[in-house]
This record gives structure tokens, sequence and C-alpha cells, in this order.
């Protein structure tokens, strides 16, 4: 049985894309890399696609964090600071929860993304739901970004 983990997304399949690793012992994200090479220029945002998609148990969330790297020394950030990939993303009919990273470039210079790079860490978490949440009883996730607003 499956726990926790990634897989590359059929439209990847046989392009290289490395299912991510922790680099250390200690390390508590997964490393995500760039699927394409991608230009973001001063002051504009990119979805970087990864080729993969995650799977967890249902009380489980998938974080994504910007490498500090790409902070500090290309200025770039999550658009939306943290990202957060739900459990009932993974094969939604959507887009196959495929994971993007929403990068912003604060610069004042195009940055370039190449493919294979390290762009952000993903950390799996567990979470809490409040007494009598009833959000189990919905409907099943159709979409990717978004969807749950629809």
């Amino acid at each position: 049985m499956k726990t926790r983990g990634f897989e590359i997304v059929s439209q990847y399949q046989g392009r290289g894309i490395e299912v991510p690793k922790r680099k250390t012992a200690m390390s508590a994200g997964y490393d995500l890399q760039a699927a394409r090479s991608v230009v973001i220029g001063a002051g504009e945002t990119a979805m970087v696609p990864t080729g993969l998609k995650a799977y967890m148990q249902p009380d489980e969330v998938l974080t994504i964090h910007i490498r500090s790297s790409m902070a500090v020394k290309r200025g770039l950030m999550l658009v939306n600071h943290v990202g957060i990939v739900d459990a009932d993303y993974y094969n939604n009919e959507d887009n196959e929860g495929h994971i993007f990273i929403a990068l912003w470039n604060r610069g004042t210079k195009p940055v370039t993304i190449e493919s294979g790079e390290r762009i952000a860490q993903g950390i799996f978490l567990k979470y809490l739901t409040t007494d009598g949440d009833a959000a189990g009883e919905g409907e099943t996730r159709k979409g990717g970004f978004g969807s749950t607003g629809r």
C-alpha cells in the first residue's frame, strides 16, 4: 500500500523528470525541479511545471516552499507564499494532479529557470480538523487550480 510520495504525470513520462528526494538525513523538504525552462520577466509571474503529482493520506497536505537560494539570490517568491496541495488533488480529472510552482519575479531583470533546476521544496504534514467538520460530505474534487472555489 502506498502511503505518500511523488509520481510523474503522464504528460511528462519519459522526459527525464526526477522523483524528488531529500538531500540530507535532516532535510524536511523534498526538492522540486522545473520540468521545462521558463523565463520570468521582471515583475511578472509564471506557473512553472514540475511534471509531478503527489499522493498522501486523507489527513495530510503537501506544503510548497520556495528554496532560499531562489528567493535570496534570484529575487523570486511564491505568489501565494506557501503552496498547498491537498490529498484529493492527486489524479483529479482536470490535470491529473500536476503540481505547478507559481513564481513571482520581484526583481528588475528577467530570470531564467532551467529545466531540471531545483526551485521549491515540498513538505508533507498532517493536519487537524474541527469538531463537526463536514467537508468530507462535499463533492469530489474535479479540477486543478481554484477548483474548490467554483
